[in-house]
């Protein structure tokens, strides 16, 4: 039953739908205008791609997608060489000022491109984001500046940041517990907050559904985005490789088991199609936590009115 309280709560968040209406127009806009396919794939799915820390919800047979990666990915073998998909996916267990377990992902994928190239479609679609909801590209969140200006953007190598801040470089000697504590309490405060920051070059057992770099295998082709110190996006020069595809959802699953988590299976359909997969470049981005910036909310729950219990 609906209650006054409930009524008012959604009036006063009128501003914050009307902007995300606004973002996602502009979003599509921004990736017709460059030839992009918007795609729409199914948001239950029978496997997701296993991953240590992510847990998918289950639902039914199947579990709610925690990505539509894989699915995508299957259209790029298919000859879809630009999509682009805005939409929900679910991950159980996440929650608080920049989690939720239901939230809106932008993912987009180019044949042909590798992680670079996904990096400059960033900069310009966080630059026209910006000018679109905002009118220019410097403003204010939370009563501090920043700015999406394409010319103000810091790239560091996480070996780089991991000796300067932590004093080790997680590339030559991995430990995955210290590396998550070291990335939380030493590197992301030491991060500027005024303007995006790319950490690239992820250690190899870190790559995920990234490409190792062809000139040095400790170090694979990903990039994370982080703004005021929140991560935006997470992009991957793709693997194309289903043998080694394989073997690290197998090792996925061997984490998840040591910690007496339940395994998921294999999407055998996508691991098939990557044999006819182009060399590609793609990325998630956190569409909810961008709204956050652009409506100036100091969490996520000021722009999910519907999500928050």
């Amino acid at each position: 039953m609906r209650t006054p309280a409930d009524s008012d709560a959604l009036r006063a968040l009128r501003r914050v739908l009307e902007l995300r209406a606004k973002l996602n127009e502009a979003i599509r806009r921004f990736f017709r205008e460059r030839g992009f396919l918007e795609v729409d794939t199914p948001v239950v799915l029978p496997a997701n791609a296993p991953e240590a820390n992510i847990d998918a919800v289950p639902a039914g047979a199947g579990w709610m997608r925690t990505s539509p990666e894989l699915a995508m990915k299957r259209l790029l073998a298919a000859g879809c060489d630009k999509i682009f998909q805005l939409g929900p996916v679910a991950r159980a267990g996440e929650h608080g000022r920049w989690h939720h377990p239901e939230f809106s992902l932008l993912e987009w994928y180019r044949a042909d491109a590798g992680y670079l190239e996904i990096l400059a479609d960033t900069k310009a679609l966080l630059a026209f984001l910006a000018r679109e909801l905002r009118g220019t590209t410097d403003f204010t969140w939370q009563g501090k500046p920043v700015s999406f200006a394409q010319e103000l953007w810091e790239k560091a190598a996480v070996s780089q940041a991991f000796i300067q801040h932590a004093g080790w470089d997680p590339a030559l000697t991995f430990a995955p517990d210290r590396f998550d504590l070291d990335l939380v309490t030493r590197v992301e405060p030491a991060l500027p907050a005024d303007r995006p920051v790319v950490l690239i070059d992820y250690p190899a057992p870190l790559a995920a559904l990234a490409r190792r770099k062809p000139d040095d295998p400790l170090r694979a082709e990903r990039w994370e985005l982080y703004l005021g110190g929140i991560e935006l996006a997470n992009a991957y020069s793709e693997l194309t490789d289903a043998a080694e595809q394989r073997a690290r959802f197998e090792q996925a699953n061997a984490a998840r088991e040591k910690r007496g988590e339940t395994p998921y299976p294999l999407d055998e359909t996508f691991l098939a199609a990557l044999a006819q997969m182009p060399p590609s470049g793609g990325i998630a981005l956190g569409v909810d936590r961008l709204l956050m910036i652009l409506a100036d909310a100091d969490s996520l729950d000021g722009v999910l009115p519907f999500r928050n219990g």
